[in-house]
């Protein structure tokens, strides 16, 4: 049996980024690699691809500019190759629509060698020497490395689980396929306060007027955030932030990570002007809305009953309790780190911090060797915002490929930042 030099479970846009960054090394035979992916094709979060949304990011945070801005795996190739780039150079935006980025995705899954479709990975062992995976179609890949890139599931609050489990309540990674179901109803609300949570409401509230429901918006959030875009801000997706969060105590990370949830969570600041400046559209027109938004509101408990289900709220600065029945409900609750049931047999060979999640490296390794087992999205507890964001992506596979090859590739910015985080060496005086 073949020993690669890594297989890489599951394929989201990070580590689909990785088998077009690696690509060229495989064809000139520096690093052997190959993607094992479940599902039959590449699908991006399909139950939020509405018609208008885009991404939060501009063009220049595809799968592998930062890293090679010469790749032939680039998003502007695969405008140039589908006919589309002087469209996109007429439409002046930097920000690709959320389906377009969906299909150049799968335009580079599409094409590449080294990927498996409906190879769902059911266990991984090591035979002392290499790691075996194992895929529920029966195949078998030995390898010397895994890359883990099976992102994150959707995120359910307790109180909301049982809801979900009777199929009444759905996750906006559902939204779509459901769409039709939830405006049957004559109220729908929705929870949470991020951009999908947003990109929902809106586009539910567009259509309301014709469908006759009422819309109710509700977040525990003290108001609906907008995500702070400033560029001393989004210094904080560089290398060296990435380095000085990896450094602090687990605590303050941890808090950290509560308190800047804004800086990645919140509503794109167009999109909340669009939102008000639908309302005031309807409210002249004389169609609506016929809707609520409430902030500082957590729920509480959830059940179901005739027609729908029913809420216990809690208004946590007045104190105040009350119910809401519901018709529809859609939970914009996010996403949350994944711990996979294949992994259980190399559980001994990953290191874990003290509450249970994957202790990180430098290199985005986890394993008790080092350079054996590395993680994608799944590090925001230690790198901080680098994690999520689509434009660090090549950052983070250009450190991975230099830790698989002892050299660097691609090459890996060490200072990008304006300001310094922590106290800096010049600064430092004896008292």
């Amino acid at each position: 049996m073949i020993t690669h030099d890594f297989v890489g479970i599951g394929l989201g846009p990070f580590n689909l980024g990785l088998a077009c960054l690696t690509d060229p090394l495989r064809a000139s035979d520096d690093l052997d690699g190959v993607f094992l992916e479940a599902r039959d094709g590449f699908d991006w979060h399909p139950g939020m691809l509405l018609d208008d949304a885009s991404l939060q990011v501009p063009f220049l945070a595809d799968l592998v500019t930062m890293a090679d801005p010469t790749s032939r795996w680039s998003f502007l190739s695969y405008l140039k190759q589908t006919g589309h780039l002087y469209p996109f150079y007429i439409r002046e935006s930097f920000y690709p629509l959320r389906k377009e980025y969906d299909d150049y995705c799968r335009w580079a899954a599409e094409s590449l060698p080294s990927v498996r479709f409906g190879q769902r990975v059911t266990e991984v062992t090591h035979d002392g020497t290499a790691y075996v995976v194992r895929s529920a179609a029966g195949e078998t890949w030995r390898t010397r490395r895994l890359v883990l890139g099976i992102g994150t599931s959707p995120r359910v609050p307790d109180p909301l689980r049982p809801l979900v489990d009777h199929g009444i309540a759905t996750h906006s990674a559902d939204y779509l396929s459901r769409k039709a179901e939830l405006q049957q109803q004559e109220r729908i609300t929705i929870v949470g306060s991020g951009q999908s949570a947003a990109e929902i409401y809106q586009d539910l509230l567009a259509e309301a007027p014709d469908r006759g429901y009422e819309l109710v918006w509700l977040t525990r959030s003290p108001r609906f955030f907008p995500m702070e875009y400033t560029k001393l801000t989004l210094e904080m997706t560089s290398p060296e932030y990435g380095a000085y969060h990896r450094a602090l105590p687990i605590d303050t990370r941890d808090r950290l990570a509560r308190e800047q949830r804004h800086l990645f969570k919140g509503i794109s600041g167009d999109l909340v002007d669009a939102i008000f400046d639908l309302h005031y559209q309807q409210r002249v027109t004389g169609v609506g809305p016929r809707t609520t938004l409430l902030t500082n509101t957590e729920v509480r408990g959830a059940r179901p009953v005739t027609g729908g289900s029913e809420l216990d709220l809690l208004h946590v600065e007045t104190g105040e309790s009350f119910g809401l029945a519901t018709g529809g409900l859609v939970l914009a609750t996010g996403y949350a780190p994944t711990r996979p049931a294949f992994l259980d047999g190399v559980r001994d060979r990953i290191r874990y911090d003290a509450r249970g999640r994957y202790d990180v490296a430098a290199d985005y390794s986890v394993d008790v060797r080092g350079g054996e087992i590395f993680v994608q999205n799944a590090e925001e507890h230690t790198h901080s915002l680098l994690a999520p964001d689509l434009g660090m992506g090549p950052y983070r596979n250009s450190v991975i490929v230099a830790a698989m090859l002892g050299r660097e590739v691609y090459p890996v910015e060490k200072q990008v930042a304006v300001q310094t985080f922590g106290v800096p060496d010049h600064l430092k005086q004896a008292i």
